[in-house]
């Protein structure tokens, strides 16, 4: 089974700013495929992160030109900058860039996608065929919108659709019914990404198969992708993989083959 992890970072600046599970000064291409060998990962989508890290989309290029057949990338640029419109007709003739990944995190950013900022980038990435994935928890009415006008242009949902930081188990998964309704838009998707770090449980997470359940008959295989924000996780990436391929027995067959990493091959167009 071909398994490819939906999203992992890479970053050579110093710890990073945001919590996070490893408060390391740096991690490179080849820290990544040591532990990726050992876990049993064919593949990942690097999402650099700009934030902590300025020159993150340049490491996760180098890291594409040395193994192609292992990496790709959604990059990032600044949003509310003019001449960033250039880049979105362009920006898939870059090494290894499938598409675009935004946090729209911090007090300025949040507001971007519903104060008018970004409201450029829908119709300009849908004519250019640029996926976009979003951290989207704080603005999904937006998403919907933006999914119904703009109905050729690919969007994902980041980690489960879970907002950020630290919450009790019930305002985790508060949104719920709201992204769970955001999977009749056939152009929006999900990465199932960072579960172990949604669940107050040691390995298998019992207490969150339920809702992982519940994401997966909304969104279905074809639009559900499992990965891990490695570095955000409590755990190695060999129990993020079991958690899928042997703990939920609804998962199975091809569907789960698609999950483990054909659907976001296929949503991304990651030729491999």
């Amino acid at each position: 089974m071909l398994i490819v992890d939906a999203q992992i970072h890479l970053w050579n600046a110093g710890n990073p700013t945001s919590p996070w599970h490893r408060q390391i000064p740096r991690y490179l291409k080849e820290d990544a495929l040591k532990e990726m060998d050992a876990g049993g990962v064919d593949a990942a989508i690097l999402t650099p992160h700009t934030p902590w890290d300025p020159n993150a989309n340049e490491l996760c290029i180098e890291a594409v030109r040395a193994h192609p057949d292992r990496f790709a990338i959604l990059g990032n640029f600044p949003l509310d900058r003019p001449e960033s419109r250039a880049l979105v007709d362009t920006w898939k003739q870059r090494p290894g860039m499938l598409g675009c990944r935004f946090t729209f995190i911090g007090p300025e950013q949040e507001k971007w996608p519903t104060d008018g900022t970004v409201d450029w980038l829908w119709p300009a990435a849908e004519r250019a065929g640029l996926p976009i994935a979003m951290m989207a928890a704080n603005f999904l009415p937006k998403v919907a919108e933006v999914a119904r006008r703009h109905p050729n242009l690919k969007l994902i949902l980041d980690h489960l659709g879970r907002p950020r930081g630290d919450a009790s188990p019930t305002e985790r998964w508060a949104n719920l019914p709201d992204v769970l309704a955001l999977a009749k838009y056939p152009n929006v998707a999900m990465k199932a990404t960072g579960a172990p770090s949604y669940s107050d449980q040691p390995y298998p997470f019992r207490d969150i198969h339920d809702n992982l359940h519940r994401l997966y008959d909304a969104f279905g295989p074809a639009r559900w992708f499992w990965g891990t924000d490695i570095t955000r996780m409590p755990c190695p990436w060999r129990p993020c993989v079991t958690l899928f391929t042997e703990e939920l027995p609804w998962l199975k067959g091809r569907d789960l083959e698609l999950v483990m990493g054909r659907a976001v091959c296929d949503w991304l167009g990651w030729k491999r």
